[in-house]
């Protein structure tokens, strides 16, 4: 029995399927089974079963495992921070976000933390679908999440806290005539957020009712805005972030019954007395004025006088 088999197990437990741990794992779905194998041979008990429509129930064996399972994980996370610190090694941050701040925004956050903080710092970010954000920091396998505020933080471990404004909007190509029909019929281009019911593109194709049949997945935000400009279809956006494109006049913004949509931007960590400096020089940077700047315009850079490298990036996923 391993930690990694423990912290998949609590994944798929948690999330509901081997596929969602899969992609929060950035593994294979068989890597999840083999692991899930492994602890079932070693407890003697299937641990987790699927229900007739597909769903993954715990056995009353993997429900008392579960809560112990937790433990082990987050205790693992300790012991390996108690480790690096006896060493001498760089503090360790492992960040997590929806894919369009993972795309847009953290590489340029986490750069303008290194060149303010002074800190050593190993820095990791992945990107994280919205429901799997609380599970990821509950269960100590992410130390700072951003994206929605996941549901119930602030009444338990988590606290959640609101960083940035943002307007969603629906953009199409400059001189693309306007879609026929109501937008629950338009094409629309999506990252993986517009697959996630807790994004917040997510949220928007759920309310204006768009069926599956009318989604397109892109494999990241630029793309869509790209496809959108050829007349494609439509494309949900943060509307600071695509301004540039709409200067340029490759995109137009359409109104629909749903946009503007608010969108607030969260950082979610454990309470206090879990947390590790690290963690919390990063939250606190992230309520800096500068920290604001990289969130309205990210991607501007640093003077080379201020650019001191003490910080390590680790892509985990795309």
């Amino acid at each position: 029995m391993t930690v990694t088999q423990l912290s998949t197990f609590v994944l798929v437990a948690r999330l509901g399927s081997v596929g969602a741990a899969a992609r929060t794992l950035d593994v294979s779905e068989p890597a999840v089974s083999q692991a899930l194998a492994a602890l079932r041979t070693h407890f003697g008990d299937p641990l987790i079963r699927r229900t007739g429509g597909g769903a993954m129930r715990l056995t009353p064996a993997g429900a008392r495992l579960l809560p112990v399972a937790s433990r082990m994980v987050a205790l693992n996370a300790d012991a390996e921070a108690a480790v690096r610190a006896a060493r001498g090694a760089p503090d360790e941050l492992r960040v997590v976000a929806t894919s369009t701040l993972a795309e847009f925004v953290l590489p340029s956050l986490v750069e303008a933390f290194a060149c303010r903080s002074g800190r050593r710092t190993e820095t990791s970010f992945e990107v994280a679908c919205g429901g799997a954000i609380r599970v990821l920091v509950e269960n100590r396998l992410a130390d700072v999440a951003l994206g929605p505020c996941p549901g119930g933080a602030g009444r338990d471990e988590l606290v959640s806290e609101p960083l940035f404004r943002a307007e969603l909007v629906v953009v199409t190509g400059a001189r693309s005539p306007r879609p026929p029909g109501p937008p629950s019929r338009w094409s629309w281009l999506v990252d993986s957020s517009g697959t996630d019911p807790d994004a917040d593109s997510g949220r928007l194709l759920r309310r204006l009712g768009v069926a599956e049949g009318h989604v397109w997945v892109f494999p990241n935000q630029a793309a869509t805005w790209a496809a959108a400009a050829e007349g494609a279809g439509v494309a949900p956006a943060p509307a600071h972030l695509v301004s540039p494109r709409i200067r340029r006049e490759e995109l137009r913004i359409l109104e629909t019954t749903a946009t503007p949509w608010d969108a607030t931007w969260h950082a979610t960590v454990l309470r206090p007395e879990h947390r590790a400096p690290a963690t919390d020089a990063f939250l606190h940077f992230l309520h800096t004025p500068a920290a604001t700047r990289v969130m309205r315009a990210p991607g501007a850079g640093v003077p080379p006088s201020r650019f001191r490298p003490p910080v390590y990036v680790t892509l985990w996923g795309a």
